[in-house]
């Protein structure tokens, strides 16, 4: 018979992992109780969850459709982004570079339902934040309307000249 506390942890990916699109298999060996305590925190912060489980149960979970057993070797964690995805692979990728050995690591990538190499996670992991990004689109599209309103005036203008004459 299977251990109760793997079916009990089992289950709890599988709901954790229900409908979820974005997830990063990350290495997390060599961060101590504090760090990692710290690392859930942050990701929970900007909507994503750290989860720490067997490689053997996180195959499971991941089922038939998502085979990642390429990068489920030694210590694994998913950190599954809910939210703001570029905000959470941020975190990650922030505290790599804060700890000298580069941890946590990052394994592998599944964004928005599609596996993804790990240079595309780093491209996510160096935009802003959903609401920065937003920012500038507004500030873009403020830009653009600007120029577009003084064209029609121009036009206008114009039209007029040509009517006077």
């Amino acid at each position: 018979m299977a251990n109760p506390r793997n079916k009990t942890t089992l289950a709890a990916l599988d709901k954790g992992l229900e409908n979820i699109e974005t997830f990063f298999v990350v290495d997390y060996q060599g961060l101590t109780a504090g760090q990692l305590s710290a690392l859930r925190k942050q990701i929970r912060e900007k909507g994503g969850q750290l989860i720490v489980a067997k490689n053997t149960l996180i195959r499971r979970a991941l089922g038939e459709g998502r085979d990642f057993s390429d990068a489920l070797k030694g210590p694994s964690a998913l950190v599954v982004a809910q939210g703001d995805l570029a905000a959470v692979a941020k975190v990650l990728s922030d505290a790599a570079k804060a700890n000298d050995k580069g941890i946590p690591a990052m394994k592998a990538g599944y964004v928005e339902g599609k596996r993804v190499d790990l240079s595309v996670v780093e491209r996510i992991s160096s935009l802003g934040t959903r609401d920065q990004l937003y920012a500038e689109l507004v500030g873009v599209l403020g830009a653009h309307q600007s120029n577009f309103v003084g064209i029609l005036e121009a036009y206008k203008a114009k039209l007029e000249e040509t009517a006077a004459a």
